[in-house]
Order: structure tokens, then sequence, then C-alpha cells
């Protein structure tokens, strides 16, 4: 049960770091706002409990009942991103239309989405395997990656749309399609990735900005630069939890997008390391899940979350440090928000219960252990 107690074991560490770090970088903001330090940490902090059930449901589900089931989540969340972009029903904000108002409870698809894709794109390899043809492993898996990538750029959140794209590679890898094969995919999928930041100015600009093509500090450079002045103030060993100066207002999203930034500067870059190894320790345990366990469908669905999860990871800690583009991808499980960390739990139940699956695993519960 060694898989088993480290997805535990990470899954608990990286949620109570987050909710100290949510409430640290938010406080300040807070304060000034409403005379209460508590407010997004309390939102947090019901999230996150949520999402501790949704992570105890994910545990038992039993693999069967998961994939009767798979295609009607991936019908319901293809609806709901339908649903997000007619007016009256999506929730406008910043000029885009990602979330629905469910009785003051704010559902985003896209997040929504990208589960669902996982667990039905799974049941659906799982019985085809390596044995079969190009034709049965890219239909009708692709037709649905491409129309869910579509409706999510109509919102428009054209980082989240590559994510969709990159699950299904990564289903149709691990299910034994071509490499080269999905690498000429996933190159006809860049130059759109590329077209569309380039022809939207917003985009645009936050791409300039990376190359160092404009000098634009309080503009498109400004968030980018904050995080990286954030970063350096803390140093080998960080200025002290809830010391941070960011906070006061200079770095925009500190409490969300750019939390790894105010973990660099308050826990130094000792604690980034220890955020760092700990996303690598849990992609190692997610595909020592994967290599262990017999069924191909929890297989492909226990490759296909670690991948995913080591993905957003990597953008977030990439653009914080300014090796990406600022994208707007959440930091799994330390990044303040409602639908990604309920979803992020709900599929680290998932991996745990592959993990209780493994054989070794299934002789240890029937013996009592």
């Amino acid at each position: 049960l060694a898989s088993f107690h480290l997805v535990l074991g990470l899954t608990a560490v990286l949620t109570v770091m987050g909710l100290i770090m949510v409430l640290s970088a938010s406080s300040v903001e807070d304060i000034s706002a409403t005379g209460s330090p508590w407010g997004k940490f309390t939102s947090q902090l019901i999230y996150v409990s949520l999402g501790v059930v949704a992570f105890v449901f994910a545990l038992y589900l039993r693999p069967a009942l998961l994939r009767r089931v798979a295609l009607g989540g991936v019908l319901v969340s293809i609806a709901l991103l339908a649903a997000v972009l007619v007016p009256g029903v999506g929730t406008m904000v910043g000029g885009a239309r990602r979330w629905i108002d469910v009785g003051g409870f704010t559902l985003q698809p896209s997040e929504i989405a990208k589960v669902a894709l996982i667990v039905w794109g799974a049941h659906l390899l799982a019985d085809r395997g390596r044995k079969g043809n190009i034709k049965e492993l890219l239909l009708p898996l692709g037709p649905v990656v491409v129309l869910m990538a579509a409706l999510v750029v109509a919102e428009p959140n054209q980082s989240t749309a590559m994510i969709i794209v990159a699950v299904g590679a990564m289903l149709l890898y691990y299910a034994g399609l071509s490499s080269k094969l999905i690498a000429s995919l996933l190159v006809v999928f860049a130059l759109l990735g590329i077209f569309f930041a380039l022809a939207e100015g917003y985009r645009s600009a936050r791409v300039q900005a990376w190359l160092g093509r404009t000098d634009d500090a309080l503009g498109a450079n400004y968030q980018s630069n904050q995080a990286r002045y954030s970063l350096a103030d803390g140093g080998l060993f960080g200025v002290g939890l809830g010391n941070s100066t960011a906070k006061w207002s200079y770095l925009p999203n500190a409490h969300n997008d750019f939390i790894f930034a105010i973990i660099g500067e308050e826990l130094g870059y000792l604690g980034a390391g220890v955020v760092i190894l700990m996303f690598g320790i849990l992609t190692w345990v997610g595909m020592r899940i994967a290599r262990r366990v017999a069924d191909p469908f929890l297989r492909l669905m226990a490759a296909s979350i670690t991948t995913l999860i080591a993905l957003q990871a990597i953008i977030n800690m990439g653009y914080v440090v300014g090796l990406l583009p600022v994208t707007g991808i959440q930091l799994p499980l330390l990044s303040a928000g409602g639908n990604s960390v309920i979803l992020v739990l709900f599929m680290m139940g998932l991996l745990a219960n592959a993990a209780r699956h493994e054989p070794e695993a299934i002789a240890a519960l029937a013996g009592g252990r």
C-alpha cells in the first residue's frame, strides 16, 4: 500500500500548505477591502472541504461504475461548455464567459471537461489498447477533443483549450498511438495555438513581454516582473511566513496564479524547492501506480491524471519564474480557486483508488492489512 499512502500523504501536505499560503497571500488585501483577513481563506477552506468529500467519494468509486457514467459525464461537460457561451447563462467577467452561477456557487465547465475527458477517454481506449488501429484510437476521441477545445477557445480561454488538447494527446500516447503521429498532431495544434495567441491583443502582449520585446513595465511586463522581484527578495531561506511585501498589492493574483512567487519569497528557494520536489514525487508515484495496476482503464486514467497535474504545475511555476509566458493556469492544490481545488482533489481520489487496485494492494487489503 505504499503508493496509496504516498498519494494520501502528498495530497494532505500540499492541500494544507495551500491553505496556509492562501491565508498569507490574501490577508493584507482582505483587510484592506473588508477589515478581516479571513475572506479568501474562508472561501478556500469551504472549497477544500468540498474537495475532501469529492476525494473520499472518488476513492471508493468502483471502476465498473465509473466506466458506466463516463459517457454521460463527457456529454454533460460538453453541454455545460456550450451553455456558458449563452448570454444570460454564462457569467461575463473581464471580457470572458467562463463561469455559470448556480445558486451562489460558481461553476467552471472547462475544469469539469478536463476530468470528464480523462475518465471517458480512458474508458474508451482501455478496450482498444495497443491492438487498435489509428482510426479506432482517433475516433471518436479526436473529434470530441477538438469540439471541447473549440468551445473553450470561444470563451475565450486559450490556455485551458491547450490543456484539453494535451489531455487528448496523453490518452492517445498511453493507449499506444505512434509517437510520430502524436508529435505531428501536436505540431499542428501548437501552430494553431501560436496563431490564436498572436491574434488577440492581450495574449500577444503577454507573448511579447515574455520574449522581451516590450519595455512596458506597468503593462504586460508588470505581473511577471513583480513575481521575479518577489522570488529574488526571498533568497535562499525566505523572509519568513507572512512577511511577504509583494502581497501588499504589488503582485496581482498573489493568492491565485502567482502563489508560487509568495512561497518563494516567504519560504525561500528551499521552500520552493520542496514544493517542486513534492510534485516530482507525486509524478513518480502516479506513474508507479500506472505501471503496477492491472486494469487497463485504471492504468490509462492514472497515467493521464498524473501527467495533467504535473503539466499544470510545470506551466504555473514556469511562467512565475519567467521561463514561459503568463497563461493563468493554476498551481494544483496550492492556488486559491473553487472548481480547481475540488476537481484536483477528486482526481487525486481517483489516483488513490487506482493505487488500491494494484495487485499487491488488493492482496494486502484482502488480508486485513
